[in-house]
Parts: C-alpha cells; sequence; structure tokens
C-alpha cells in the first residue's frame, strides 16, 4: 500500500514538470509543428 501512494506521488509529479514543460514551449512546438505542415504541403 505504501509502494502505491509513493508511485502515486512519483506520477503526480511527473505529470505537473510534463504540463509545465510543454506550457514553456509551447511556441517551440508551434514553429514545428508550422514547418511539418509546410513540408507536408510542399509534396
Amino acid at each position: 500500500m505504501e509502494l502505491f501512494l509513493i508511485l502515486k506521488i512519483l506520477f503526480i509529479i511527473g505529470a505537473i514538470v510534463a504540463i509545465y514543460a510543454v506550457l514553456r514551449n509551447l511556441d517551440i512546438i508551434k514553429i514545428i509543428l508550422i514547418y511539418v505542415k509546410d513540408t507536408l504541403l510542399k509534396k
């Protein structure tokens, strides 16, 4: 039971870090998506 609690806490911390990283890099992700879209539509 204790192990499950530790894993749940680690998962919540990991999710918060992942969301923070995505929010910090939204502009970079947008640039990459625009580049991929342009390269696919050129063909």
